[in-house]
C-alpha cells in the first residue's frame, strides 16, 4: 500500500528518529516503505524467522512473545507509535522474538539494510534509535523484576498500572488480551488472575466487565505494587 506523504509529514519516525538524517536521506527509506494492516492475533515478526524490514507501528497495540518447548512467555506490550524489530539490527537480522498484534495494526515496513546503513553512519540518527529501543526494554525488565520479587497481587496491579497509564493512557480501558494472556504476563496461573480482579474489585480499587476495567483508587493499587 503505497503512503500518503501528509501521514509521513506528521509521523513521529520522521521527526523524532529521523531528525538526524537529511530530506534526501529520509526520501530514500520513504521510497523503499510500504504500509501494512495486521489483523488482530496476526504475527508480525515470527521467532526465528529471517527479518528484511522493520515496521514502525503506526497505530494499535502488541505483544512481544517467545516460545519455548511450546509454552508461551509475553516478554513486552507496546503501541503505537514506536519502532519494532530493532533488536535484529545487532542480531543478524533473525527475530530474537514474536511479535502478534493484539488488535488490529498499521505500520510501514522499512528495508531493514537501508536503516542500517544510515544507522551505522550517522550518530544522531543511532542514538535516537537507541533511545527508542531501551525504552521497551527497560519496560520489559521492570515487569520481569516484578514477577521474579513481588506476590501475584502485586504484580497483577503492575500490570493494571501498566495497561492504565502506558499502553491504554486512559483509567477506563477495553482490555485487548485475554484473561490467560494477562495472567502469563503478569506471571500467574489464570485462576489467580481471576481471584485477584475479584478482590480489587470487591475493594473497590478497580471495576471489571467483561473486557473493560476501571482504576477507580490508583492510590490503593499504587500500595499494592509497592508492597506487594
Amino acid at each position: 500500500m503505497t503512503i500518503p506523504h501528509e501521514e509521513c509529514n506528521t509521523c513521529l519516525f520522521k521527526h523524532k528518529l529521523c531528525k538526524g538524517l537529511s530530506e534526501d536521506e529520509f526520501r530514500s527509506i520513504f521510497d523503499l516503505t510500504q504500509q501494512y494492516t495486521y489483523k488482530k492475533g496476526e504475527t508480525i515478526f515470527k521467532q526465528g524467522a529471517k527479518c528484511n524490514d522493520l515496521i514502525f507501528l503506526t497505530s494499535g497495540i502488541v505483544k512481544f512473545v517467545s516460545n519455548s518447548n511450546g509454552k508461551e512467555l509475553i516478554i513486552a506490550i507496546d503501541r503505537a507509535q514506536t519502532l519494532l524489530g530493532l533488536a535484529n539490527i545487532l542480531n543478524e537480522d533473525v527475530n530474537l522474538f514474536s511479535i502478534v498484534a493484539v488488535e488490529e495494526c498499521k505500520g510501514c515496513a522499512i528495508n531493514l539494510t537501508r536503516f542500517k546503513l544510515y544507522a551505522l553512519s550517522n550518530r544522531k540518527f543511532m542514538v535516537e534509535v537507541m533511545s527508542l529501543s531501551t525504552q521497551m526494554f527497560r519496560d520489559a525488565i521492570f515487569n520481569f523484576i516484578s514477577v521474579a520479587r513481588k506476590q501475584s497481587n502485586g504484580r497483577i496491579a503492575d500490570v493494571l498500572l501498566y495497561l492504565s497509564n502506558k499502553i491504554y493512557q486512559s483509567k477506563s480501558f477495553s482490555l485487548g488480551l485475554s484473561r490467560q494472556e494477562l495472567a502469563d504476563y503478569a506471571g500467574c496461573s489464570k485462576e489467580q488472575l481471576i481471584h485477584t480482579l475479584r478482590t480489587f474489585t470487591n475493594d473497590k480499587i478497580i471495576w471489571v466487565s467483561g473486557k473493560k476495567i476501571e482504576i477507580l483508587d490508583e492510590s490503593k493499587l499504587l500500595t499494592i505494587s509497592r508492597v506487594g
